[in-house]
């Protein structure tokens, strides 16, 4: 992943979780339960809080370009964001239970972005 990818991808992702945060708030509050848009927001909540986790990857990367493990951290948070959140928004549609079992390796991801983003940041 290059520097421009991850901004792109940064301020993409930002502007689908500002979109899947107020679809929840209009379109969904009447549809499901308090459960599912409990789901839908913690779904949004750890969406946009990699996006933007990404931009600051991005922003690394312009200035110190051949740091190590910069674009595998990019690449993580985005992995995070389609599987954890996707599989979060999934189940709060109405997605089968089992859609669920998705949802821990998303969250690995997020977890596996902060450390290789520590550890690029530590050499």
């Amino acid at each position: 992943m290059s520097a421009r990818a991850a901004l792109v991808l940064a301020a993409l992702l930002m502007a689908a979780a500002v979109g899947a945060g107020a679809f929840g708030a209009h379109a969904l509050r009447s549809r499901v339960d308090a459960a599912a848009l409990g789901v839908w927001s913690t779904a949004v909540q750890y969406h946009a809080w990699h996006a933007l986790g990404l931009l600051a990857v991005g922003l690394y990367m312009l200035h110190a370009p051949d740091r190590a493990g910069l674009p595998l951290a990019g690449w993580l948070f985005v992995a995070g964001i389609v599987l954890f959140s996707g599989s979060l928004y999934a189940l709060a549609l109405g997605a089968p239970r089992a859609a669920g079992a998705i949802t821990p390796l998303g969250g690995v991801a997020f977890l596996a972005g902060w450390i290789v983003l520590a550890w690029a940041a530590s050499r």
